[in-house]
């Protein structure tokens, strides 16, 4: 019996307690130290174990799994620098409170601080974006394997705590690290408990909070800021809008972005709404529910800036980052909306007159200005990809969105869809994005982990920089193996800096856009994948349903003029002042 069996042995015992918590996907990255936790990950038949040479991909593959499941999913590497790839990962998932599992292999501690090859000091390695440090004692004998156990159980319980997000494991071995091959008997694991539940808790705290947020704002000109939020469940936060008589602004990220008729429906054009100064000074709401984590857009956030806010949230770390809110309700959403229908479906509280009708008129000719202006164009715009590709998405698709320009352009330009008339969460549209710290790196791996998730079929929307900053993850996948398909807004770098204050500096184009000479299509090339370029507005659509069609992995290359964008951007906005005038 050598100490690589035991190793194995507590490897084993580790990855068994993430199984039996529901951990079905871990991703692995090749490397020496690893090898008792690679042994451990490809034979546990319940754990689907993906290969991936670049640490940071792998994180990020796993990041896009874990979203797209709700579950949390492990990822492991060797030790060294190998560990340090995976903080921007860890970062996103720690602000998106999306539960990881790292699990770093390390030399034995006598070993730290000495010089020794591929050692650096892994301790506490992520700092405060974890949610937990866990050590498990170096291996010496198979009785050492429970204290492994209890140390995967205690990081699924850190994982999917309040809040939610990424917990490191490190993991030290002594050599020899590959088994001899005879099996260490461990004890059995000890029989568990089952947990009390909260719920009760919960709803009491949800009905006081109501009780004193109706007190205190119902009657009042409000609107409903829904942000970043899990799949919903009901449809109880739209549904919330028509009972104070207060307009729904929902981001796409929310999923609430529909038009449910009775139940309650989102505004379809509320960032051109909220964006335009003269419209918005004569409808100021007195009051802004913000449900989930800050805003996206600047017009969203100069909307929560300027009127009284109260923040409706449970999970997010930061929702208030401009400590603004005068209140902040630490309840379930859905729960806290569901609750305000119980409560009061026959007997709704007061509602400010005229205040959603007006709001609901002005969205109605704010949309049709927007679709009149983008149908008649032929030369692809951003906003108008957005628009088209959020309609033409089938049921129960998920969409994976690009930071910078296109999660923008798909909370203005997005139109509220229609829900199937008996739907559950699986039959909505999904958006996920990497919100929670806002990057564009990893997000071709955070696409392809989505799209091994069997969420639905899985679509993505970014830019040029976004795909060719993560390029690397297309050349390690296996193309024909996973289905995505891939929308580049080809326009010639980073543009959304030519929309900021940095525009007016003569060092725009050389500091900030940073234009590339990227052939795209010698790129799929290389990396196996298929591709097809369009250059008109109505390709668009008919080249999506080839690639969707086609399947594997699929990039449509859209063709972007950066300039006439801009100019269209204008024309956009102008458009919706006209239709509101003196409304």
């Amino acid at each position: 019996m050598g100490l690589g069996d035991v190793s194995l042995a507590c490897a084993f015992a580790l990855v068994a307690a993430l199984a039996d918590r529901g951990v079905r996907h871990a991703c692995l990255s090749p490397g020496s130290r690893s090898t008792p936790l690679a042994l451990a990950l490809a034979r546990t038949d319940r754990i689907k174990t993906y290969v991936h040479l670049d640490e940071r991909s792998a994180a990020f593959f796993a990041l896009g799994i874990a979203k797209a499941s709700d579950a949390a999913v492990a990822f492991a590497c060797t030790s060294g620098t190998a560990t340090a790839e995976y903080l921007p990962a860890i970062v996103e998932a720690s602000q998106s409170r999306t539960p990881i599992v790292a699990l770093t292999a390390d030399r034995p501690p006598r070993l730290r601080g000495t010089g020794a090859n591929q050692t650096i000091d892994q301790t506490d390695l992520y700092g405060r974006y974890a949610r937990a440090y866990l050590e498990p004692p170096l291996p010496a004998t198979g009785a050492d394997a429970t204290a492994w156990r209890d140390t995967g159980l205690r990081a699924i319980e850190a994982a999917l705590g309040t809040p939610a997000g990424p917990v490191h494991v490190n993991c030290p071995f002594d050599e020899p690290l590959v088994p001899d091959g005879e099996q260490i008997a461990t004890s059995p694991p000890p029989a568990e408990e089952t947990e009390p539940t909260e719920r009760g808790i919960e709803e009491d705290a949800a009905r006081e909070s109501l009780k004193s947020f109706l007190a205190t704002y119902a009657g009042r000109r409000g609107v409903i800021a829904l942000g970043p939020l899990p799949a919903p469940r009901t449809l109880s936060l739209l549904s919330l809008g028509a009972l104070l008589g207060w307009p729904v602004l929902a981001e796409p990220l929310s999923g609430l972005r529909l038009d449910a008729g009775r139940a309650g429906r989102a505004l379809a054009a509320g960032q051109l709404l909220v964006g335009d100064p003269e419209w918005l000074d004569r409808h100021r709401p007195d009051v802004v529910l913000q449900v989930g984590a800050a805003p996206t857009t600047r017009a969203t956030q100069a909307l929560v800036g300027g009127s009284s806010l109260v923040v409706l949230d449970r999970m997010h770390l930061d929702p208030d980052p401009e400590r603004a809110a005068e209140r902040r309700i630490m309840v379930d959403p859905e729960l806290f909306a569901a609750t305000a229908w119980d409560a009061h479906a026959d007997d709704r509280p007061a509602a400010p007159d005229g205040w959603l009708e007006a709001w609901s008129h002005a969205d109605l000719l704010a949309r049709a200005s927007v679709d009149r202006t983008l149908d008649p164009w032929v030369e692809p715009f951003e906003g108008r990809v957005a628009r088209d590709l959020a309609a033409f998405l089938p049921h129960g698709a998920v969409l994976c969105i690009g930071s910078s320009s296109p999660v923008r352009d798909l909370d203005t330009f997005m139109a509220p869809r229609r829900p199937p008339r008996v739907w559950t969460a699986r039959d909505l549209l999904r958006v996920v994005g990497n919100r929670g710290a806002s990057g564009i790196d990893g997000f071709v791996s955070t696409a392809l982990g989505v799209a091994v998730a069997a969420a639905g079929p899985t679509y993505a929307l970014m830019g040029d920089l976004t795909f060719v900053y993560d390029a690397g993850a297309l050349l390690w996948s296996k193309p024909d193996e996973i289905d995505l398909v891939v929308v580049v807004l080809a326009n010639g770098g980073g543009e959304l800096f030519s929309l900021l204050p940095q525009r007016d500096l003569p060092e725009l184009r050389e500091l900030f856009v940073t234009p590339h000479r990227v052939d795209l299509a010698a790129l799929c090339v290389a990396a196996g994948v298929g591709h097809e370029r369009v250059t008109r507005s109505d390709e668009l659509l008919p080249a999506v349903q080839r690639a969707a069609r086609g399947g594997g992995i699929r990039v449509v290359e859209v063709t972007v003029d950066p300039e006439r964008g801009r100019d269209r951007r204008a024309e956009v906005r102008a458009a919706v002042a006209g239709a509101l005038t003196d409304r």
